[in-house]
């Protein structure tokens, strides 16, 4: 039977070594690990990933001073896209195990941000411990300073806080030049709330994702990238018109009928947005991965049934509610989300019939596998 063989691992999720001392990851090794440690600290003797690692390595030479068969790496991650970094971890740690052949793991980190990678480690070796490493100083005034002196010094980080405090900053410096310093006021508000509002539902990764999209789409030739932009165009129309039909149907019973002034003047563009990125998919799919069609031929219905609907349901609550000036009466509201719910049901179910035709359809074009005879 194999002798058991435990990797003292210290995790690097943000790549400090990478980012500072130019030092790719995964280290593998007591003399490599004690490079990059030295290297690191001779950069910024104040990184707390110097700590984690030389307690790596003093802990490497414990096990191994008591007889244990014991390996020691330090993994890494990315330092500006933790998820990028999160899949480097996956790899990298695949690649100390199979060079390495460890059976269970101890891991170091220098504080909760690593330890996020947990489960990442977990799913490939079994962790029998987890040290964290805290560094004994004084907190003072003059310490806390320098610490978010440093934060802010990190390009990471003064994307997140800098970026909307400069951008709320200078609305209101342009808000004071034109006269209008009450405007200022609320516009740097809105922008601020807006943006904590995106980073917390995470609106942000929404867009990152969709930056990425269009990247890839651009790269790979893809007829996406074209719709996407119409459809993004077509978007910012739709905000434009939208809040042009809450300012000409404002009114003050309250915040859910401005909602639905909203929609009344943008829910068609909203539609054709997502019926051109959708058609834009549809024609991607059909023309490189023919055999997954089903799956997305469904969405321009789906978009188109739930455009309609809430099309239909904006008119009659607005047509009921005595809103001024609104040119439909509350019994042609009543037409319209009758006539728009029911042609928004046969929109959806035409698209769920057409989905699944079209799966049986590829199910039976694809050839059955010959059974080899004895």
């Amino acid at each position: 039977m194999a002798k058991e063989r435990t990797l003292v691992l210290c995790v690097d999720r943000d790549d400090d070594l990478g980012f500072k001392a130019r030092i790719d990851g995964p280290i593998v090794g007591r003399e490599a690990c004690l490079h990059a440690a030295t290297s690191l600290a001779l950069i910024d003797p104040e990184d707390s990933d110097v700590n984690a690692i030389f307690e790596t390595i003093k802990l490497y030479d414990e096990l191994a001073g008591r007889g244990e068969e014991v390996a020691v790496a330090v993994i890494c991650g990315n330092h500006m896209n933790l998820l990028e970094g999160d899949r480097r971890v996956a790899s990298g740690l695949d690649a100390i195990l199979s060079a390495t052949g460890s059976t269970s793991c101890i891991v170091v980190t220098d504080g909760a941000e690593d330890e996020y990678v947990l489960p990442i480690i977990q799913s490939r070796v079994p962790v029998s411990s987890v040290r964290r490493v805290v560094v004994n100083q004084m907190p003072n005034l003059e310490g806390t300073y320098y610490i978010l002196r440093r934060l802010l010094d990190d390009p990471k980080v003064s994307k997140i806080v800098l970026v909307p405090l400069g951008l709320a900053m200078l609305l209101y410096a342009v808000g004071y030049l034109l006269g209008y310093p009450e405007g200022a006021t609320i516009v740097v508000v809105g922008v601020v709330g807006t943006y904590l509002l995106f980073k917390g539902v995470g609106i942000d990764e929404v867009f990152g994702y969709l930056i990425n999209s269009l990247r890839a789409s651009l790269h790979g030739g893809r007829f996406t990238f074209v719709s996407y932009i119409a459809a993004i165009l077509l978007g910012i129309v739709g905000v434009i018109l939208g809040l042009i039909s809450l300012l000409e149907y404002y009114s003050s019973f309250g915040i859910f009928f401005q909602i639905l002034a909203f929609i009344y003047g943008a829910i068609a563009w909203f539609t054709a947005a997502g019926l051109v990125a959708s058609v834009g998919k549809i024609i991607d799919v059909f023309l490189n991965e023919r055999e997954t069609i089903q799956r997305v031929v469904a969405l321009p219905f789906f978009v188109l049934a739930i455009g309609a609907i809430a099309y239909g349901a904006s008119i009659y609550i607005l047509s009921i509610s005595d809103v001024a000036g609104f040119p439909i009466t509350s019994a042609d509201g009543v037409k319209y989300i009758i006539f728009a719910t029911i042609g928004g049901l046969i929109c959806a179910f035409f698209g769920v019939y057409l989905q699944s035709f079209l799966g049986r359809w590829v199910d039976e074009r694809e050839p059955v596998p010959l059974k080899r005879e004895a």
